[in-house]
């Protein structure tokens, strides 16, 4: 509800209905878009008013950004909104989709990642967020922005894998967003925690009458979307009540219907896949004879294999020499868009207790059931590649019925086995999220001054079950390849044929034997958020050029969360990847104030000039107490010009799952420089640094598989993350370019930049490895251990205040808007994104330098940092018809064209895939991602009917059905999924929507 007074009266006044009945009040409708957008762009230090309106009564907002009420005409000079139109126009359903295609967004989180959990948990603790949807501003990661639902904070996500630190939207139905309004700077200084990079704030409709829509659409060749909604509300009396109904459903696309998405890597075709095969691999040394095998199972043998240590992998057994024709393609059953049904049910009522004072209340229940998917889950015996997993410790015993080579396979020895019998890894989510929140808004006389104050209660709960199927037990596997007699003794137990392949088709592992190690794997995370908050502002008294405004507050949170794997998990037991519990609590106590200051008005080259600043101070018991400011300029030298600056102090504490992560492993994708160094163009130093770390100098040592086992957790002693950001933005709206066909013209210029210290983080994976071999770098050396042969028998990577980043950068915008004609009217809008830098350091515990990495126009780790974005849309309404055409750009980037089979044949460079390729150092070659633009258009037809208004929307996005750029360093699916839209991604849809007051 805004609440609207009168500067003239001094008080605040309602608004009421025909029939006197007081009721929420509202913003005309040029005022409700501009004061719900606070600072998209530009990030803005928010003005007070300066003018009095011709007639009426001046309406006053809180805009975020700020606590102090502004006047809503002069927000409107301030920034641009996000509303429910700019949704309508995507044809998108999802909250996160939509604001992600703003300029300033970074590479969040979105349904398009696959990343289920086969490759595990990240250091942060925070699990892999399958299904869910984050925003990121600036590219500083979704952890640094701030989500508040009607100006309170936002319960952190759970996805069933861990306990995260970002909101996800996806908890939220879209449907009963009203506006987003995002601020740009840092504002920790008045919302507190997280909110580096900015604030988004989603504020909630409060439907006063009966509305419904569906809408339906889809891919060209898959995934088909349903969309319905329904609001009703109304007013009887001093309450005011509405009820919001929401169904979303967004069906699978998978990554075999798109050429682009059908292999590991495009271009490669098998010899980029995995290791672990269906049919098996073996790699040992014959004690009876002293030969090295590596070999593959041919095809079709049924029954035991035969083996002949005469002539391994000879013509006369059923082997052949592994060559990377055999690897495994397992991207045909990766998801491109993964699939989700959201349902949410959103209430909301007010009652006028006085004149003066309103209570409120606002409940939601909001249930996502979401899926990922992933190949056949690999398993293996034998302790070569030395994981940390139990398989490691499995021995295929010479006496296993299915063991055709007499002696144990164990010890530096590796079998392998992709098993299809046991069918897909389905990663199933049901997210349900519980909220309410109540509070009272008043106004108070105090020393014959208007104050404003209001106090909320929140308490949200978010709760996720994650089941997996297709989930291996190792400790019944290490039975059932162990000593027979052992098996044998153990009820239900059944002998394991691993190294039977798929025999004629139908695969060798048994119903039997699966019932025995197969299990179905249950994950269980929740969060819970208490909140409380005082608000109080007003001004204090008059200056020469206007009343001094203040505004204070207090806050009190308190969060819990916890992550609890499936027991067989927790013990280790697990064939897939292992993960330790995690719970723990944050209890935080703060309070702010905040002053505007008029320094001058109606001067010589200053209509106006205000003054801002802000403090918090806050006590956590997880790391003590600490403040945090903010100062900011706000010049008029011109009525048509606004000039402001800002400096801002942030901090973001770290999160349960950064403070208490239990123990977890990731597999990360990682080419290993150490792997056939004397043939992949390593200098001499990166060879005597791997033969120092126990690598053989024969450089007989090759990595087996494209992942590494990394070892990682949270730690209990982080402290918060502290930044530094600047902003310099202007605002024009130049009259004497103004013509009789254009009714409004607005110029939109904004400087950024950002540094943050002590950022949480753990080492890159890939940079450990080239700053230990590459650079000799003691830090990242100690976290690595090789076994005789070579292979990383230990890595571990948890989290430390290790990080630094500096990013800045421009922000522009134009909208030029027409008057009426007989063509109707026009408008134009054009915002873009410049990343002039993007830097991170990385230090040693010692807070020396060990690697800086420049990313700006770089996609790296599955996030693209492109050095232009930027959208055009021009709007068409002549009514009853009215269109849009929206244009998006990407600007070009670069990546890393390396990966496991440098230096051999089969590399990317020798493949001839990398656009700026090394021949001499495959790890130094460079791929390029084209410039990308795509086009979205959109067309609305409304009439009258059925005693409301009825409207028809037709439109389509990627019209031009234009593909991303191939990517040779993506995760998964060939492109990178944060930043393009999905191979083949024309996306058509039709929505009918009615509203009847």
């Amino acid at each position: 509800m805004t609440i609207c007074r009168s500067r003239r009266r001094g008080c605040w006044r309602p608004s009421t209905n025909a029939h006197g009945s007081p009721v929420s009040c509202r913003l005309p409708p040029f005022a409700a878009v501009a004061a719900g957008a606070a600072a998209f762009v530009f990030a803005p230090l928010e003005a007070r008013a300066q003018t009095v309106a011709a007639a009426g009564d001046i309406e006053e907002v809180v805009v975020t950004g700020s606590r102090i009420r502004y006047d809503s005409a002069e927000a409107r000079d301030l920034a641009t909104g996000v509303d429910a139109d700019d949704a309508r126009r995507t044809g998108l359903t999802a909250l996160g989709d939509i604001l992600a295609r703003l300029p300033v967004s970074g590479a969040a989180l979105n349904t398009r990642f696959n990343s289920s959990g086969n490759f595990g948990f990240p250091a942060d603790g925070g699990g892999v967020g399958a299904g869910a949807a984050h925003v990121d501003l600036r590219h500083l990661g979704a952890k640094r922005v701030l989500v508040l639902v009607d100006g309170l904070r936002w319960i952190h996500g759970s996805s069933g894998s861990g306990v995260s630190g970002a909101a996800d939207l996806n908890t939220l139905p879209a449907s009963i967003v009203e506006r987003v309004e995002v601020s740009l700077e840092g504002a920790s200084a008045i919302y507190g925690s997280d909110a580096i990079a900015g604030v988004v704030n989603i504020v909630t409709a409060d439907a006063a009458r009966l509305s419904g829509s569906v809408s339906a659409g889809g891919y060209g060749n898959d995934g088909a979307m349903r969309n319905m909604e329904l609001s009703l509300g109304g007013t009887r009396g001093a309450t005011a009540a509405s009820l919001h109904i929401s169904y979303a459903d967004q069906e699978r696309v998978g990554a075999d219907r798109h050429e682009q998405t059908r292999y590991p890597t495009p271009g490669t075709g098998n010899r980029h896949g995995s290791s672990f095969t269906p049919q098996g691999r073996v790699i040992f040394t014959d004690p009876n004879t002293g030969v090295f095998v590596n070999c593959a199972l041919n095809e079709g043998v049924v029954g035991a294999p035969g083996y002949d240590p005469v002539d391994p992998c000879g013509a006369d057994d059923d082997y052949h020499p592994w060559s990377n024709a055999d690897r495994f393609n397992y991207a045909p059953y990766n998801l491109v868009v993964t699939p989700s049904t959201r349902t949410g049910v959103f209430a909301r009522i007010e009652h006028q207790l006085s004149e003066r004072t309103h209570v409120y209340a606002r409940a939601l229940h909001n249930r996502r059931q979401s899926a990922n998917q992933a190949a056949p889950e690999p398993v293996w015996a034998g302790s070569l590649a030395e994981s940390g997993s139990l398989l490691d410790q499995i021995v295929i015993d010479a006496a296993n019925p299915y063991n055709p080579f007499g002696f144990d396979i164990g010890a530096n020895a590796w079998a392998t086995r992709r098993p299809l019998e046991s069918g897909a890894r389905v990663f199933e989510q049901d997210v349900r999220t519980r909220y309410l929140a109540a509070g009272v808004q008043s106004v108070a006389q105090l020393w014959q001054r208007t104050f404003y104050w209001d106090a909320n209660i929140v308490w949200s709960r978010n709760v996720a079950r994650q089941t997996k199927h297709g989930a291996h037990n190792a400790r019944k596997m290490l039975l059932a390849l162990g000593p027979p007699d052992a098996c044998a003794a153990t009820p239900g137990c059944v002998p394991l044929n691993l190294l039977g392949g798929q025999a004629a088709g139908g695969g060798t592992i048994t119903p039997e034997m699966l019932r025995w190690f197969g299990f179905t794997q249950r994950d269980y995370s929740d969060q819970t958020l208490r909140d409380f908050t005082f608000n109080v502002t007003g001004d204090l008294f008059d200056l020469p050029a206007g009343p001094l405004a203040v505004a204070a507050g207090f806050q009190q949170r308190a969060q819990r969360g916890r992550f609890d794997p499936d027991p067989v998990v927790a013990a280790g037991d697990t064939a897939g990847l292992q993960a330790e519990p995690t719970a723990g609590a944050i209890d935080v106590t703060e309070w702010y104030g905040e002053v505007d200051v008029p320094l001058l008005a109606t001067a010589t080259a200053a209509e106006s000039l205000d003054f801002a600043a802000a403090v918090r101070g806050f006590r956590y018991d997880t790391f003590g107490s600490d403040t945090t400011g903010r100062v900011g300029l706000r010049w008029r030298p011109l009525p048509e010009l606004l000039v402001r600056a800002s400096w801002a102090e942030g901090f973001r504490a770290p999160n349960i799952g950064e403070l208490f992560g239990g123990a977890t492993r990731l597999d990360a994708a990682i080419a290993d420089p150490c792997s056939q160094f004397h043939a992949s163009g390593a200098s001499a130093a990166l060879i005597a640094n791997c033969v120092a770390a126990g690598v053989p100098a024969d450089g007989s040592y090759k990595q087996l598989g494209s992942q590494v086992a990394v070892r990682t957790g949270g730690n209990d002693r982080l402290l918060p993350e502290t930044s530094r950001s600047t902003t310099v933005a202007a605002v024009w709206r130049p009259s004497i370019l103004r013509v009789e066909m254009l009714d409004d013209l607005r110029v939109e210029l904004s400087r950024y930049a950002h540094r943050i210290d002590g950022a949480i983080t753990a080492f890159d994976a890939q940079g450990v490895l080239n700053g230990c071999y590459a650079n000799g770098q003691p830090a990242f050396c100690a976290l690595v251990e090789r076994n005789a042969q070579g292979h990383i028998r230990r890595f571990d990577n948890t989290l430390l205040n290790v990080g630094a980043i500096e990013t800045s950068g421009w922000d522009f915008g134009i909208t030029a808007t027409s008057a009426a004609t007989a063509t109707g009217v026009w408008r134009a809008q054009w915002r873009g994104t410049y990343l002039q830098d993007y830097t991170e350091r990385l230090k040693d515990t010692a807070g020396a330098i060990v690697q800086t990495r420049q990313l700006a126009g770089q996609t790296h780790a599955d996030r693209g940092k492109p050095r232009w974005k930027s959208t055009l849309t021009v709007d068409w309404d002549r009514a009853p018809w009215s269109a849009s055409l929206t244009a998006r750009y990407i600007h070009p980037m670069t990546e890393r064209c390396t990966n496991f089979q440098d230096g051999g044949p089969d590399s990317l460079t020798n493949l001839g895939l990398c656009s700026l390729p090394n021949a001499k150092n495959n790890a130094a070659s460079r791929n390029r991602l084209a410039a990308t633009t795509y086009f979205d258009a959109s067309v609305r037809y409304s009439l009258t009917a059925l005693g409301g208004d009825l409207a028809f929307t037709a439109g389509a996005n990627n019209i031009l059905n234009r593909d991303p750029p191939i990517s040779r360093s993506a995760t998964l699916n060939g492109y990178d999924a944060s930043t393009y839209d999905i191979p083949g991604g024309r996306f058509a849809y039709l929505r009918l929507a009615f509203v009847r007051d």
